[in-house]
């Protein structure tokens, strides 16, 4: 039986305005459903455009970009429902709280009321945000932003999730929390696509990778499997094999 493509991208192709090499051309990948995907590469590799490209934040014209059989070209509000994005750049409206910020983007994603009242109640106590949830976001430790940020990408409980630096400044403690709730999410159906340069972090988390450098997959498989093929004990071992020990931009 054949896994189902989670994110199917066949001959994307991708340049910025004005820029004349393209960051993609001809560019392929697939990420099966219930995967645990790691996408790694130096500074200007191309990953950060890569996930704008897949949630829909930058548009594209050569190729073809599909989330569970939709295709992202035709975008409409029924493609919001399937995924969850956390930035790495923290989003949500500071003045109001944690509870507000969770039911306001709950409802742009398409739940009703009492969805995201009983989703929000779940994930409150799952995170630890309870006896805070009605506290401006912008007066909330730094550790807790990152959990109401987190709280806002699964709120519409997403069948994928998109994740950007997901624990970028966070405590030992916060970002342990963070990785283990994003793991159980996983056991319950959702796929992953992470990126970070917290290699420590993506080894534990990551079961799948695709390396990125100048908008080409140099490496993909099975993480364990890459670092024995490669000699590597580790996935930063592996990464530096691969991509050089040289300054990036």
């Amino acid at each position: 039986m054949m896994n189902t493509a989670a994110v199917h991208i066949e001959n994307l192709s991708f340049s910025y305005p004005g820029q004349a090499a393209p960051v993609f051309s001809g560019f392929n990948l697939k990420i099966n459903e219930g995967e645990r995907f790691g996408l790694f590469g130096p500074n200007g590799s191309g990953k950060t455009t890569l996930i704008s490209l897949m949630t829909g934040l930058l548009p594209f014209r050569t190729g073809s970009i599909k989330l569970l059989g939709k295709e992202i070209k035709n975008y409409d509000r029924s493609v919001n429902k399937l995924f969850g994005f956390i930035p790495q750049d923290l989003s949500y409206y500071g003045e109001l709280s944690a509870a507000e910020n969770v039911a306001f983007f709950g409802a742009l994603s398409g739940l009703h009321r009492q969805e995201i009242k009983t989703a929000a109640k779940k994930l409150f106590d799952v995170l630890g945000l309870t006896e805070a949830k009605d506290t401006p976001v912008q007066k909330l430790s730094g550790g807790m932003m990152r959990r109401v940020n987190l709280a806002i990408g699964v709120i519409n409980n997403p069948k994928i999730l998109f994740l950007d630096e997901p624990t970028v400044g966070v405590d030992v403690q916060t970002g342990f929390g963070i990785i283990n709730y994003l793991k159980e999410l996983n056991r319950s159906g959702t796929t992953l696509i992470y990126t970070s340069h917290q290699l420590s972090e993506a080894e534990s988390l990551c079961d799948k990778i695709a390396l990125i450098d100048e908008g080409k997959i140099i490496a993909q498989g099975d993480t364990a499997s890459l670092q024995e093929k490669h000699g590597e004990k580790n996935l930063e071992g592996l990464f530096l094999n691969l991509t050089g020990k040289a300054y990036r931009n």
